[in-house]
């Protein structure tokens, strides 16, 4: 993690003293502190998802991550998981340096405001000091991630290749660039962030998508689900929009892939893999499977993926010809289905029927818990991943090897 400037012992004291009144007041002064930011930068409306703001997922977002700060503020260390998260997260949306102090300024101001009288001149200080410090990680872990995209600054045009359904709720978009120069490739299981114009909005709006395919140099393919886009009443929020409305040969923009949840197909290594996912979140993980077998690896992999019906499950003739292809015995998948349909056989069509129930799998065939090299990349809802998470650790797999996909805020 990327080195914090000093905060003297007084001020960490402090910050300390004060993180139980962060929690109490958290979300309190997170939501105001949007409301004033966003009316006095609206051009921020571009970066922050106006569903979550709605919602109230990113005040609680964000919240949770400044109380964690005053919590762990003398032992950074406990957070470096986090920050490493939301430093990919800010590089997708092409966050720069100058935009802290603004940040910073109306988060003090909120705090200010929530706290009245108890925010005394030695608080406000403190705090200060502190934002300053946590800033400085940001700001100098995500120039690390610029430079390493540095022929790639900001956003890229994008044309829509081929726009393919994979579902009745899922399509697969093939994506290249306008200016015809090759893609750098990327660590399987990362994602793109992609923006467009909301007419309803009347700005821009970014979403993340994980990449579906192994790195290529002339295309990226994001593969995305249609959602009912509940939140502000706006039908048209950005998987639909992408459905409904973009064609091919229309054009979208992109920054460079980003994220911490990938598996190198290079690594030198035979610890193996389990990949669990549902729904949609089989995305990251159809494109770890496919970079690990055009890489050569040797690593066993096992897959055990969940989805409500047949229908829903997206590039199952690929996946059954891999493993068809796989004389070597080197990839298992294990498929559940919650509404098996009429006419589908177990053992051909899925594997169990009902919500996905790690109990009924092997052990240490499916999901490897005899070995202690074997890695666990999750993708999905996030009942789901933390059931998962939870179910690993009671088998004994230390939280080091187990990888969650955490998409939105993460505030649950």
């Amino acid at each position: 993690m990327a080195v914090a400037a000093p905060i003297s012992p007084e001020h960490i004291a402090i910050v300390k003293a004060t993180a139980p009144v962060l929690k109490e007041h958290g979300t309190t002064i997170t939501t105001l502190f949007y409301k004033n930011l966003i009316a006095a930068n609206p051009e921020l409306k571009n970066v922050f998802s106006m569903s979550n703001q709605e919602s109230g997922a990113q005040p609680r977002a964000l919240a949770a991550a400044v109380f964690a700060y005053a919590s762990y503020v003398d032992d950074l260390g406990q957070l470096k998981a986090a920050v490493e998260r939301i430093a990919h997260k800010h590089e997708s949306l092409n966050v720069q340096p100058d935009q802290y102090p603004i940040v910073g300024k109306y988060l003090l101001e909120a705090v200010a405001a929530v706290l009245g009288d108890a925010c005394t001149p030695e608080i406000g200080e403190a705090w200060t000091a502190a934002y300053a410090a946590l800033a400085d990680i940001f700001i100098n872990r995500e120039q690390q991630l610029y430079v390493a995209h540095e022929n790639w600054p900001g956003w890229r045009r994008f044309k829509i290749q081929r726009k393919v359904p994979e579902t009745s709720e899922i399509t697969s978009f093939y994506l290249v660039p306008e200016d015809e120069k090759p893609l750098p490739s990327f660590l399987p299981g990362q994602y793109v962030s992609l923006q467009v114009f909301v007419p309803q909005m009347g700005h821009m709006q970014p979403r993340q998508y994980s990449l579906s395919e192994a790195p290529r140099s002339d295309y990226f393919r994001i593969s995305v689900k249609r959602e009912k886009g509940k939140q502000l009443g706006v039908p048209g929020l950005i998987s639909n929009l992408l459905h409904d409305n973009y064609k091919e040969g229309d054009m979208l923009e992109l920054t460079a892939p980003a994220g911490e949840f990938f598996v190198d197909p290079k690594e030198n290594t035979n610890n193996p893999i389990a990949l669990l996912s549902a729904g949609v979140g089989f995305t990251p993980m159809l494109s770890i499977l496919n970079s690990s077998l055009h890489a050569g690896s040797r690593r066993r992999i096992s897959w055990v993926h969940g989805v409500h019906s047949s229908e829903a499950r997206a590039f199952k003739d690929h996946i059954r010809d891999v493993c068809a292809e796989d004389t070597d015995n080197n990839i298992k998948t294990t498929f559940f289905v919650t509404s098996p349909q009429q006419g589908e056989v177990q053992g051909v069509d899925y594997h169990f029927a009902g919500r996905t129930d790690l109990t009924k799998v092997d052990p240490n065939d499916a999901l490897f818990l005899g070995d202690a090299g074997a890695e666990y990349y999750i993708c999905g809802p996030f009942s789901y991943m933390k059931d998962v998470e939870k179910y690993l650790l009671g088998a004994g797999v230390g939280p080091e090897r187990i990888h969650l996909e955490v998409f939105g805020t993460g505030d649950q």
